[in-house]
């Protein structure tokens, strides 16, 4: 669904590259996170791939199309985008005012709107909320707002951008219920840029940064179980991993691989 070659970006007056010969494929229809720590380059990442930046060399291609000024606009059909701060894409004065917004700007219907805003607030538990305005709710729930007014644009791609780490535990458990609910019902690729270990257990597919390059790709259970790469790209284990890797500790006989086999399942 995503194809990137030779990727480089520098931001203006830098000396370095933020990001350097990135290649990488990401499947159709997977969930696909996204490691690395600050400054690794991941979040400059999901702005050139929902071509909120453009590229200094190289290529991105969506569904086959590749992002240049000529395509932008049916970039931004396929491509729909969540970010740390939900305050930064409020448009409306209401939830229902937000959601309203973009379904106007895919020339749906005024009349078979309001089916749609109650369907999909009611999927993120947030259907009681039609008259709020939105600098009235609490993070998590701007956060299930703001993937609300995504899923109402319909796009093929959802990119996640550090969505989680602004959240209370209680939000952050609530949004990552809602992800992995669209991953389940959904025909989406969903892309999630985060340093959250714990949800990167959730994924498909997992994509270490860093320095501006791609280290390592493959199964989170691959992954995972490799202590050099972990060290070497200054992210932590999930916490599920380091209570196995405790037990083993204790208990000799205990195999931890087989443990990591039964969490999957």
């Amino acid at each position: 669904m995503v194809k990137v070659r030779e990727l480089k970006f520098k931001y203006q007056g830098a000396k370095k590259y933020a990001l350097d010969g990135v290649d990488i494929d990401i499947p159709k229809f997977k969930y696909t996170v996204i490691l690395g720590h600050n400054g690794s380059g991941k979040s400059t990442f999901s702005k050139l791939i929902s071509g909120i930046y453009k590229p200094t060399d190289g290529e991105i291609y969506i569904d086959g199309i590749m992002i240049k000024k000529s395509s932008l606009r049916q970039i931004r059909k396929k491509v729909g985008i969540i970010f740390q701060n939900p305050d930064n894409q409020f448009i409306g004065s209401t939830v229902e005012d937000d959601l309203a917004f973009g379904l106007e700007n895919s020339n749906v219907n005024p009349k078979l709107m309001f089916p749609i805003i109650k369907d999909l607030l009611n999927k993120v538990d947030m259907g009681n909320f039609l008259n709020r305005e939105p600098h009235t709710l609490s993070g998590g729930q701007k956060q299930r707002v703001a993937i609300a007014s995504v899923l109402a644009l319909n796009p093929e791609i959802i990119i996640f951008d550090e969505v989680t780490s602004m959240l209370d535990p209680k939000g952050k458990e609530d949004v990552l219920k809602i992800i992995q609910d669209i991953k389940l019902t959904r025909q989406k690729t969903l892309i999630s840029i985060t340093h959250d270990m714990d949800e990167a257990i959730l994924a498909d597919n997992c994509i270490i940064f860093s320095n501006g390059k791609i280290i390592a790709s493959g199964s989170p259970k691959e992954l995972f179980k490799n202590h050099e790469l972990i060290k070497k790209s200054k992210i932590d284990h999930p916490f599920i991993y380091k209570v196995s890797s405790k037990i083993d500790w204790m208990i000799p006989t205990y195999d931890i691989d087989e443990f990591l086999e039964n969490l999957w399942k």
